[in-house]
């Protein structure tokens, strides 16, 4: 007796498909992001920002001699406010300026002042009359007192040039005495500082800025005590 057999039919639609090959964009896909990889990992082994310059931080020297009490010394009997003066842009900073050739305005690379330069001549000023000792009430405007007087000013170079192939220190300072009393000005007067420098490199700069503070703070109490006392007689 013959068993039965069971035909079975393979159905075409139904048979398994044979494995496809990657197309050629998705080949170019992984191409590209193997690249990419690639080169975020030779980036993480390095840095690609740039070192910061190593900067020196120069004070404003001064030959002013510390206040001291003197009992010889009259007091005067008004009061004054000394402000800082207001600079321009490249001067408003703490960057050393110099002017190497006409109308060319650049910086000491590498140095900074520590305060900006309009500090730096408002503390000059201060050093000047406390060292004086004519004053008393001295104030600042950092501390806003009523003062008979306000010395308000502009500054109008606090840079070095060069002259004939050598640097020369000028401060030029546009200095306004105003009387509380009104906010009237009672004085005012343009003061240029020019201080030869003894050599090129920046500490002799510096120096000469000290020596050219020193002078402007000198000439501004003189002038500064004058008028007031002036204007106080009237």
């Amino acid at each position: 007796m013959i068993p039965n057999r069971t035909r079975v039919h393979l159905d075409p639609a139904r048979s398994t498909p044979a494995r496809s090959t990657p197309s050629g964009t998705t080949f170019c896909r992984v191409r590209t992001a193997l690249a990419t990889l690639g080169t975020i990992a030779l980036l993480a082994g390095c840095t690609i920002l740039p070192r910061p310059e190593p900067v020196d931080v120069f004070l404003l020297p001064s030959a002013t001699p510390a206040p001291t009490a003197a009992d010889d010394v009259q007091a005067l009997p008004w009061s004054l406010r000394v402000t800082r003066p207001v600079a321009g842009v490249h001067l408003a900073g703490q960057r050393i300026v110099v002017i190497p050739r006409d109308n060319h305005v650049s910086v000491y690379k590498g140095a900074n002042w520590s305060e900006p330069a309009p500090i730096l001549v408002r503390n000059r000023l201060l050093d000047a009359f406390r060292a004086d000792a004519r004053i008393d009430a001295l104030s600042s405007d950092d501390k806003r007192v009523h003062a008979d007087f306000e010395l308000d000013s502009d500054l109008r170079a606090f840079h070095s040039e060069y002259r004939i192939g050598a640097p020369e220190v000028v401060i030029r300072l546009d200095a306004r005495l105003v009387h509380a009393a009104g906010q009237r000005i009672v004085a005012s007067r343009s003061f240029e500082i020019r201080e030869p420098v003894a050599g090129t490199a920046v500490p002799e700069v510096v120096q000469a800025f000290g020596h050219a503070g020193d002078r402007l703070a000198q000439a501004l109490v003189a002038w500064t005590v004058e008028r007031a006392n002036a204007v106080q007689s009237h």
